[in-house]
């Protein structure tokens, strides 16, 4: 028997959300005899019908009323929301409300979280959503609990995943769900994509953190440390750089930026660190000298709490083609 996979679509929805968990179980029945085809897939919208999504390509849908009447295995809603909050979708919302207890599974791609929120179907459970949009989730639905690194979370019936592409990921583990490993993994070789990746949503976001925080007071200084990061950094040689006291240097930099200077350091040293990974094939050893983390060990202690995954892994995962070897 067929499961009925449904995909909801919306004005401005990310287009990767939807066509790549869609092709991910396209895929799947590729490889499947045609008598034995596993999925039904559909893409549904409020009122059917040609719909525009945010890179501009236009997708067909069938109304949210054709249905009616069908078994729905798995719902589907994308991301691609509005940079605050939800709006012009109280009628979805509210089918999603009224027919949330419908599909045997739930799941959201990417900022999707927030229309299964609103129509209150993720209450009690742990999720996750875009890194970028993580807090805004918390805030406006403080009683759930937000993983903000998650790739994606299964809770019971209720599956969520994190930004866009996290959406495939989703989309292999329903497959392994449903079909086997070795079904996953065949789908995973068609998409060239790992069946589980390694690390979580942070290791795209880390070094941005820093970036995202700058302010005018201290970007000097952040670039200063950028370029002395193999010598001594105490506060108190910072302060002295920025012209400030120890103390008031402390208040004013957590307060203007959310962080430590302690913290900053880590986190351009961490950016250094990455950068010199995936752009240079310098040994490891060095790579921790020059960015002042002094042993190999420290450098893998860092990567391991901010990614999960060691420096030669990182390497090997994000590191481009043509990477300057060691001189």
């Amino acid at each position: 028997m067929q499961r009925l996979i449904v995909m909801v679509a919306f004005g401005g929805g990310n287009l990767i959300d939807i066509a790549g968990p869609l092709q991910a179980f396209a895929s799947a029945g590729e490889l499947q005899p045609p008598e034995r085809k596993p999925y039904r897939l559909l893409t549904v919208s409020e009122d059917g019908g040609p719909i525009e999504t945010s890179p501009g390509v236009t997708i067909e849908t069938l109304p949210l009323a054709a249905l009616d009447g069908e078994t729905i295995d798995t719902l589907i809603v994308p991301g691609g929301l509005p940079r605050s909050g939800v709006f012009e979708l109280d009628r979805l919302v509210g089918w999603l409300k009224a027919n949330g207890d419908r599909p045997r599974r739930l799941c959201s791609v990417c900022t999707g979280a927030f229309l299964l929120a609103d129509a209150g179907l993720l209450e009690g459970r742990r999720i996750t959503t875009h890194w970028s949009r993580a807090e805004e989730l918390r805030q406006r639905h403080p009683h759930l609990m937000v993983d903000a690194d998650a790739l994606f979370i299964e809770d019971g019936r209720v599956w969520t995943s994190g930004g866009v592409t996290a959406g495939i990921d989703l989309a292999l583990a329903l497959i392994e769900a449903d079909l086997g490993h070795p079904v996953a993994i065949a789908v995973a070789r068609q998409l060239v994509m790992f069946v589980k990746r390694p690390g979580g949503q942070s290791q795209f976001s880390a070094p941005l953190a820093l970036q995202a925080a700058r302010s005018p007071t201290f970007a000097g200084l952040h670039a200063w440390i950028a370029a002395h990061l193999g010598e001594p950094l105490p506060i108190e040689r910072l302060a002295a750089i920025a012209g400030m006291s120890a103390r008031t240097f402390a208040r004013r930099h957590v307060a203007e930026t959310g962080m430590t200077p302690a913290k900053a350091v880590e986190l351009i040293r961490l950016e250094t660190a990455c950068r010199a990974l995936t752009d240079t094939m310098l040994p490891l050893k060095r790579v921790a000298a020059d960015v002042g983390l002094a042993s190999e060990q420290n450098l893998r202690r860092l990567l391991q709490r901010q990614f999960g995954i060691g420096p030669a892994e990182y390497r090997e995962r994000f590191g481009g083609s043509g990477r300057r070897a060691a001189e």
